[in-house]
């Protein structure tokens, strides 16, 4: 992650300051000025210089928000992990798990604002599946599903055991690859991510609901 302290969270009664927005879409700038750079010239042709040249900074700057290239590729995954976590805890009480976990991958799908290309979600997955980034996705969907059964637990406590949350969270996030897998797989007229991973889930939630 960046080398700063982490921007605050901004929740109805404390929203983001102009400073934190700054520095928010700072960060975001250089994320995507990296991933950029990266799938059009792959990890080992891109040096921080020219992720910093790309988004406007200088060198020094970059280093204010990122200890490396890595950790500015990585940061919209991660990111996107922690709101899918969020929402998944701000669900209502009332909701099943995998309910929960259908409504929280719905809040995502709606959170963005342009229809995914097949063609930018391929070059995205092999410029992610470069040596030096696997091991560190692979440490952080092993987190995200540990926290993801943790939360599940907490929900429901009285009828989700430890195991069968972990089961649960991991379902889940094999549902969601898959999904994506399927669609970057399929020709143009196949259905669209939301409806493959919605059908992947119901598949997978069976079990579960």
């Amino acid at each position: 992650m960046d080398s700063t302290e982490e921007t605050p969270a901004a929740t109805p009664d404390a929203p983001l300051g102009l400073r934190e927005r700054k520095k928010a879409a700072t960060r975001q700038a250089v994320h995507e000025a990296a991933m950029r750079l990266t799938r059009e010239h792959g990890l080992d042709h891109v040096t921080v210089e020219a992720i910093a040249d790309d988004a406007g900074i200088s060198r020094r700057t970059f280093s204010n928000y990122f200890a490396g290239k890595e950790d500015a590729v990585l940061y919209g995954r991660e990111q996107h992990l922690q709101r899918l976590l969020d929402s998944v805890r701000d669900r209502p009480a009332e909701e099943t798990n995998w309910q929960a976990l259908r409504a929280a991958a719905l809040v995502l799908r709606d959170a963005r604002l342009d229809p995914p290309r097949r063609d930018w979600a391929q070059q995205t997955r092999l410029a992610m599946s470069h040596p030096s980034l696997l091991g560190r996705q692979l440490s952080t969907l092993a987190t995200l599903e540990r926290d993801l059964a943790a939360t599940l637990t907490a929900r429901h406590p009285a009828t989700t055991d430890p195991v069968r949350a972990r089961v649960m969270a991991a379902a889940f996030l094999v549902a969601l690859r898959l999904a994506m897998q399927l669609w970057i797989e399929e020709d143009e007229q196949a259905e669209e991510p939301m409806e493959l991973m919605l059908r992947t889930m119901d598949e997978m939630g069976e079990r579960f609901t």
